[in-house]
């Protein structure tokens, strides 16, 4: 900066002003034809919309950018089973990014671990509006219902995540879950 202040006899908020200047429209390119420094531009063709891309993404294949830190450290806590830590970090994710269901589904499953009913369904209702009633929304729901001990209501919407996919583990094992739960094991005798 002092060597800015000599050069211009400005104050270093000018020899910012200037840098940010010089470098705010500058974008590098890999392009060796190129100059090493190009103009920022974006290409638009006349009557075409911009693509428009999905907000919620399969947890398996979410991309992840340094907006994304609370979301990626929330998925990796509730790995560990650290859920009052998920539900900080998912709550962190929603504040963020309040249009990212697979955030808000997150937070519901971290306030069902945490046994916040309540919490959980408002982000279920939340995540539904968001992505429309998913699969993984109807199988997480069910498993809520089930650890409130609401088996009716777990076993409708753990039916009805089946019917969509019939062969998926996750649903087959709660429903497992479910028939092996005091009310819907039947014995010979009673």
């Amino acid at each position: 900066m002092l060597m800015f202040k000599r050069a211009f006899g400005a104050g270093p908020a000018m020899a910012t002003a200037l840098v940010a200047l010089a470098l705010g429209g500058c974008a590098t390119t890999d392009d060796p034809a190129s100059s090493s420094m190009a103009l920022a531009t974006t290409d638009t063709v006349v009557g075409t919309e911009p693509a428009i891309t999905p907000t919620y993404q399969e947890p398996g294949t979410v991309k992840y950018y340094p907006s994304d830190e609370p979301l990626r450290l929330a998925l990796e806590q509730f790995n560990r089973g650290n859920y009052g830590l998920a539900e900080h970090y998912f709550r962190d994710a929603v504040e963020r990014t309040p249009r990212d269901a697979t955030a808000w589904i997150g937070l519901a499953a971290s306030y069902d671990r945490l046994a916040r009913f309540d919490l959980a369904d408002r982000a279920y209702r939340y995540a539904t509006k968001l992505a429309g009633e998913t699969t993984q929304i109807l199988n997480n729901r069910g498993y809520s219902y089930m650890l409130r001990g609401n088996y009716a209501k777990a076993r409708q919407m753990l039916l009805k995540a089946q019917a969509r996919e019939p062969n998926n583990p996750v649903i087959v094992n709660n429903l497992q879950l479910l028939d092996g739960s005091r009310r819907f094991v039947q014995r010979s005798g009673e």
